[in-house]
């Protein structure tokens, strides 16, 4: 099977259209838009990866041809459905290139619904049928404009609170992606964790940086991250040296912020006992924040406890708004849960 074969990349049922079009068609022009959601508009993000990936260059070959020609009398059973003979003529007539003129609104924009996002053209009357042939893969634009879309939804919900309460300056970093482990294949995450840092600038999910470096012209890494801790590097520790793997997490990090997941075994225990006393000398002499995950648990209800004990073992600042903050030491994550209605 060659790699990213246009010819394979398509509906079934788009093999037999090529016949359906009335005698004479010349010209096939579509576009693409948003019907409607949850929101009031959607990102557009996501269109120079599948042009440049699967589209540009010479990306009808002989051998694609055959390939193809073979796999479809199989899967119809019936050799005459594929259009072999037009795609010789791209082939022979364009060198292979494919004959369409893709017109789109700036990526990044938010588009409200019901307006055109990218239009698909032929640019040779021969070719009117390769139009829409094209639909299947270019509709798939719809998954990084949803990630692309939520992020920036939640971004706001974020501005709102910190507006009323915090600092707006500190919003590149109040939603974090750690999404690879969560999506489909390798290219979701590399699509998504890539539209998400339209919005945001925290992340884990590397192959979105590799994804931006590789599509959008540019050496420049877009999202950043620090050491932090899973549960396997605590429990490996065993229960009775919970304390060790924790002091051993300062240590290793001396400077900086450093995440440590702290419900292995019990939360309320590690915020109170472990970080508030054994080693709350430890981390306020320390050149950096540590930032405590809870991972259980009914997040609204997790989290504000924490931040309570947290409070009284390591004291609160006001901030100009007039509320209470974490001593700079100390902060918190939340990671399971969480969603648009969550942070909401």
């Amino acid at each position: 099977m060659l790699r990213n074969n246009i010819l394979l990349l398509t509906d079934s049922y788009k093999l037999s259209h090529y016949k359906q079009y009335p005698a004479g068609t010349t010209q096939i022009y579509s576009y693409f838009e948003s019907r409607g959601g949850k929101f009031k508009d959607v990102v557009f993000f996501g269109l120079q990866y599948l042009v440049k990936n699967y589209l540009t260059g010479q990306v009808v070959t002989r051998e694609k041809i055959d390939e193809a020609e073979i796999l479809y009398a199989k899967h119809f059973g019936n050799a005459e459905l594929f259009y072999k003979k037009g795609w010789e003529y791209i082939l022979e007539k364009h060198n292979g290139h494919l004959p369409v003129k893709i017109k789109a609104v700036a990526e990044g924009t938010p588009v409200p619904y019901s307006n055109v996002m990218l239009t698909v053209e032929n640019t040779d009357p021969e070719c009117f049928w390769l139009t829409n042939f094209l639909e299947s893969l270019l509709v798939q634009v719809w998954y990084p404009c949803t990630v692309a879309t939520q992020s920036r939804e939640i971004k706001k919900v974020i501005l709102k609170y910190l507006e009323k309460t915090g600092d707006v300056s500190l919003i590149d970093f109040k939603l974090h992606d750690f999404g690879f482990r969560g999506v489909s294949s390798v290219e979701s995450a590399s699509i998504g964790g890539a539209a998400h840092l339209l919005n945001f600038m925290g992340s884990d999910t590397i192959a979105g940086l590799s994804f931006i470096q590789d599509f959008y012209n540019t050496e420049g890494v877009f999202g950043f991250s620090i050491p932090a801790a899973e549960h396997s590097t605590i429990t490996s520790w065993g229960k009775e040296n919970e304390a060790a793997a924790y002091k051993n997490m300062l240590d290793q990090y001396s400077e900086g912020l450093v995440a440590v997941v702290s419900d292995s075994y019990d939360v309320y225990n590690a915020c109170e006992k472990i970080w508030g006393e054994e080693l709350k000398e430890n981390i306020l002499k320390r050149n950096g924040t540590l930032v405590i995950r809870p991972d259980s648990g009914i997040p609204k209800e997790v989290v504000l406890k924490i931040v309570e004990i947290l409070g009284k073992k390591f004291g609160f600042e006001k901030n100009a708004k007039g509320y209470k903050v974490l001593h700079p030491k100390v902060r918190v994550i939340q990671g399971d849960g969480v969603n648009y209605e969550s942070i909401e």
